[in-house]
């Protein structure tokens, strides 16, 4: 019998399971020979406090996935950023699952955002493609320099540097937001969603 996997917006109380997250992207990345935007605990942490974040687990509390999302200036960008599916649990849809819900929680809360994701991923394309994205070019996606500083931690930063931000490995891919949602949130989740919000517009 298949196990049974919770894909859920993440909250406080998943902090425990930040490093193995951490260690999960740098192994795949490693895998992959791939570059990865390295991000620290603190950060992905915090995603979790701003219900930024969306985890797959077990129901006996094993970790099976992650991914999170950002949004970029003042709210007119959304990036939904790395998406991964611990090797254990790959070959089962996770990603799909934690796609449509990191998708639906950006349309949700930031209805009128364009969404942006920056891939070098066969399967995550395809996934984008699903849900209605296109492929661009860089200028179509954030000036924001605090997003494309990101990138400094991957390994094929010197691409985007030589070429100008003008493009390098990854695929730039947008969403304009006219499609419907593939995934609900929970109502004590969209509760929770504006509790901070309200808190954050104080």
């Amino acid at each position: 019998m298949e196990e049974e996997i919770e894909v859920l917006v993440a909250g406080p109380e998943h902090e425990k399971y930040v490093d193995t997250i951490l260690d999960t992207i740098a192994e795949a990345a490693k895998v992959r020979g791939t570059g990865i935007a390295k991000r620290t605990h603190e950060y992905l942490a915090k995603k979790m406090m701003e219900a930024k974040a969306v985890i797959a687990l077990t129901k006996d509390g094993r970790f099976a996935g992650f991914s999170y999302i950002e949004t970029w200036e003042n709210q007119q960008y959304v990036t939904t950023s790395g998406l991964i599916v611990h090797p254990d649990f790959r070959g089962k849809h996770i990603a799909k699952r934690i796609k449509d819900m990191t998708f639906t929680l950006a349309r949700t809360r930031w209805p009128h955002a364009k969404i942006f994701s920056l891939t070098s991923g066969a399967a995550v394309m395809a996934m984008n493609t699903a849900l209605g994205y296109q492929p661009v070019t860089f200028a179509d996606l954030t000036d924001d320099e605090a997003f494309w500083k990101g990138c400094e931690g991957c390994c094929n930063v010197d691409v985007l540097h030589r070429t100008g931000r003008k493009y390098c490995i990854c695929t730039a891919m947008l969403y304009d937001p006219t499609e419907h949602l593939p995934a609900k949130i929970s109502d004590d989740v969209l509760e929770r969603i504006r509790k901070i919000d309200s808190v954050s517009e104080l």
